[in-house]
């Protein structure tokens, strides 16, 4: 694999409802962390995504596989691995891999939208969201994960649409990866890459380049190619974002500088004084753009996960598996032995008729609708239409079935299941 010397078929489902402490937000196509001595991690993420996008929250069980077998991911095969660990995804329902998500070993990852110097592959081949799935089943710490899509980068290359439209919409990727002990951020520009250690405090990212010359590993052609496109001279610190940031950026970089901004503000406003509670609140925060809701784009799913530094106490996961956090419930996940389906979570499947599967790709579109998603979409116009009953739902939603209140209640309540 490629790294600087310097640098050291398908079942949905959802836990019954457990619960634990100290989530921690996202804005956007940005998964936001908090480390703290002593304290467990905290990565999150909201995924804003096409508006009338279905997302679906799945589980896969570990498995082994035979030598010499593929993998089918969205676009592109590649060599399977002889064992798979199991994870829960939330994903888009048309594709194969996770907008974002988290392995039985406590490895979470989320990824973004950038647009970098080098210029975007119009051939298909791993999508950053399949990424995420093979780095979540391959990896056990967030540093081995990191080194499988790194790997997988060099291999396969990244491109393809990342939407389901005929209208071709592709983007290189951020990820953000953290584990019980620590946390990176990986940001990448074809099949570069650099990649910075998050050793302690908060950090989030939306929709750019953030890496500047705190860069803990890297691809070892990185500054060779910078240098010989004219992007660095050579001398005196390498800043990863001076290099490769874009000279005329799209609008949705330009638009999620506030947003980061926002993000920035908040975490820092509530550093050292993190809850459950505060961070969900973090995530449905929409004057900042949080918890976005645009005529194209909006959150169309959201997910905290609680890791904490003693590995007798299980990780907890919420997902909300619906759109617009401020109007969803966070639904708990622990891995367990004995795993339930949640059919309500489970997007209808079309089988080599799905416009995905054929050619040319996107032609028609099809009701990827769950039965969840069909319920919130019906809440929420009741919401919209009914201003009492909507208010009366929302208080239920909030205070009956997620009371989040006490941490270390909750912290007892998850180990205790």
């Amino acid at each position: 694999m490629p790294t600087d010397q310097r640098s050291p078929d398908r079942t949905p489902c959802q836990k019954n409802q457990r619960f634990s402490v100290r989530a921690l937000p996202s804005t956007g196509l940005q998964p936001e962390l908090e480390l703290e001595k002593g304290w467990p991690n905290h990565p999150s993420h909201n995924s804003d995504r096409p508006r009338d996008e279905v997302q679906e929250v799945v589980y896969y069980p570990a498995a082994s596989h035979a030598s010499g077998i593929t993998v089918e991911c969205t676009y592109v095969s590649i060599p399977q691995v002889e064992h798979t660990y199991a994870v829960v995804l939330s994903r888009p329902a048309w594709l194969w891999g996770a907008e974002m998500g988290a392995n039985e070993h406590g490895v979470c990852i989320g990824n973004e939208a950038v647009w970098t110097r080098e210029p975007v592959s119009p051939e298909e081949a791993l999508l950053g969201m399949d990424l995420v799935r093979l780095a979540l089943e391959r990896g056990d710490s967030a540093w081995a994960a990191l080194r499988v899509i790194t790997e997988l980068l060099e291999q396969h290359g990244q491109g393809g649409a990342c939407r389901e439209d005929p209208e071709h919409f592709s983007y290189h990727n951020t990820f953000l990866l953290a584990d019980r002990q620590e946390a990176w951020v990986l940001e990448t520009a074809g099949k570069l890459w650099a990649a910075q250690k998050i050793t302690d405090g908060v950090k989030n990212i939306s929709n750019q380049l953030t890496i500047g010359t705190e860069i803990s590993a890297e691809h070892p052609e990185l500054r060779n190619v910078a240098q010989s496109q004219g992007w660095w001279n050579g001398e005196g610190e390498f800043s990863f974002n001076a290099a490769f940031s874009p000279d005329n950026p799209p609008a949705r970089m330009e638009l999620a500088k506030q947003r980061y901004k926002g993000g920035t503000a908040l975490l820092q406003e509530h550093d050292g004084s993190v809850t459950a509670e505060v961070m969900m609140s973090i995530l449905r925060d929409k004057p900042s753009g949080i918890c976005m809701d645009s005529e194209g784009f909006r959150t169309t799913g959201s997910m905290v996960s609680i890791l904490p530094r003693d590995t007798s106490m299980p990780c907890v996961h919420f997902f909300t598996a619906t759109p617009d956090p401020s109007r969803s419930v966070f639904k708990p996940f622990i891995f367990s032995e004995s795993m339930s389906p949640v059919t309500m979570v489970m997007s209808p499947q079309y089988g080599p008729d799905d416009p995905v599967r054929t050619q040319p790709r996107f032609q028609h579109k099809v009701d990827r609708k769950h039965e969840l998603y069909k319920a919130h979409q019906a809440a929420l116009g009741t919401m919209e239409t009914n201003l009492d009953a909507g208010a009366s739902l929302q208080e239920t939603m909030r205070d009956k079935v997620l009371p989040v209140r006490d941490s270390s209640c909750l912290l007892n309540v998850a180990n205790a299941c």
